[in-house]
């Protein structure tokens, strides 16, 4: 069975970030969501280790939904499973009639089971389908994106969401291997890229095709505009004290994660009032200094922990109305 095989990341850091909102002697009882739930490894744990708390937990792609029902069953009517993509957390909580929620958590890396499902596309270490939609039942695959995108907006793409420095040079390759004959699959477009990037550039960073399918994905799923909306909804779905942590895989999720914090962490009075009113007061604390990386003994245990970046914030003020 393929949970067997996925490791939540930074797990237990996780839950020392949530836990002062999680276990606190309350007559309410806390709500915690899971905005990814993937496998159901982060909720799994949240259930086990807040056993006063009820979970909500979303995800856009059907099949982890379905595998994770079966993990999460032991836990009957605590655990509420969603089909949604995380920036729809403001309709969830409404329609649910949830007015506040005590935690938040968020872990953007691909689940283990759409990276280790050949048939998904995410992978570039075997050869699959182009697709790389997390939910399967909606928007254009990978493989549409690479045969109809024009060149320019290609290259914008590889650049901003891959941060591909040779991404002129792999999208004229493109270009040119799609009129002889469409992309459908991961292992003809890996060769590619191995085939139009220089010497140097094969030599750092690990598999040359790395970056691009990153770009894809992001493309594809619509990932930092989702994430730009998810991110702001959830805070403003904190209770007073309540908590968020946001693991992030790559600079460009940190970075947006990054600036939300800060904005909420930050006096916006206008310079040179002697006393600051209440309403220019900020309205998180920050958690963590900075991103807080994996150690050393979880990146050997978990590959996939070592790009891992993992912020917290606590809601210490309501909004002004």
């Amino acid at each position: 069975m393929s949970q067997t095989r996925h490791v939540p990341v930074m797990l237990q850091r996780c839950l020392d970030l949530l836990a002062p909102a999680l276990d606190t002697p309350s007559p309410r009882t806390p709500v915690v969501v899971d905005c990814t739930l993937g496998l159901g490894g982060h909720s799994e744990a949240l259930l086990s280790a807040f056993p006063a708390a009820r979970l909500i937990a979303l995800d856009r792609d059907k099949e982890a939904l379905r595998l994770s029902g079966e993990r999460l069953a032991p836990y009957g009517d605590r655990a509420t499973l969603v089909h949604a993509v995380y920036d729809e957390l403001p309709e969830v909580l409404a329609r649910l009639g949830i007015p506040k929620v005590q935690g938040v958590l968020f872990d953007l890396g691909v689940s283990s089971m759409q990276l280790d499902e050949a048939d998904r596309g995410f992978a570039y270490a075997q050869d699959a389908p182009l697709d790389m939609r997390m939910d399967q039942t909606t928007g254009i695959g990978a493989a549409e994106v690479l045969n109809t995108y024009p060149p320019g907006e290609l290259v914008r793409i590889l650049r901003a969401y891959g941060e591909e420095k040779q991404a002129k040079r792999i999208v004229s390759a493109i270009v040119r291997e799609r009129d002889k004959e469409p992309f459908s699959n991961s292992a003809r477009l890996v060769e590619l890229i191995r085939d139009s990037l220089p010497q140097a550039a094969k030599r750092t960073g690990g598999n040359p095709a790395k970056r691009t399918f990153q770009a894809l994905r992001i493309e594809v799923n619509g990932e930092l505009s989702v994430l730009e909306r998810a991110v702001p909804a959830a805070v403003g779905s904190l209770a007073v004290g309540g908590r968020i942590a946001v693991l992030s895989y790559h600079s460009l999720e940190d970075r947006l994660v990054k600036q939300v914090f800060a904005a909420g962490a930050a006096n916006t009075a206008p310079p040179g009032l002697p006393v600051v009113p209440e309403r220019y007061q900020p309205r998180l604390k920050l958690l963590t200094r900075g991103a807080e990386l994996p150690t050393e003994e979880e990146v050997a245990e978990n590959r996939r922990a070592a790009p891992a970046r993992l912020r917290g914030a606590q809601r210490i003020r309501e909004e002004e109305r």
